[in-house]
């Protein structure tokens, strides 16, 4: 009597106009994503964070001239600059995260598995987005 035997499944490359829709990317996939678009973000407003930095220490009038821009005293509304701002935040926080996520990983062999990989996935986007949500309330003044 012959065996059965099941076909194995055939992985090949998504076509990203059909399956995209429909592909269901792993927790792992996205955080290596957003790891790089976090770091795409960082880059491209890296003068913002400047501005940001060297306004709020070089002197009192220059402090004041920074928090009224956050009041919408400027060329941009206070809340569009909160937002960008808030989007500063996560993705800081997601870098570092994912960071020392892939960090581990090339340290310990033990953290080279599916399970982990999950785990550690998950960890880091509740852990960015909530410490996210912690800091946006600060920032727009619910606390």
């Amino acid at each position: 009597m012959p065996e059965l035997t099941r076909k194995r499944p055939e992985f090949r490359n998504i076509n990203a106009f059909k399956d995209l829709t429909t592909y269901r990317l792993p927790a792992a996939g996205w955080v290596s994503i957003l790891h790089r678009v976090s770091g795409l973000l960082m880059f491209l407003l890296l003068p913002l964070i400047v501005w940001l930095f060297d306004t709020s220490v070089s002197s009192e009038i220059s402090f004041e001239r920074f928090t009224s821009a956050f009041a919408g005293g400027g060329w941009l509304p206070g809340w569009l600059l909160k937002l960008v701002v808030l989007a500063l935040i996560w993705a800081y926080l997601h870098h570092f995260i994912a960071g020392l996520r892939h960090l581990w990983m090339d340290v310990s062999h033990d953290a080279v598995s599916k399970q982990f990989g999950k785990t550690s996935a998950m960890v880091t986007l509740v852990l960015s987005i909530g410490l996210t949500v912690v800091l946006g309330a600060k920032l727009f003044g619910l606390y």
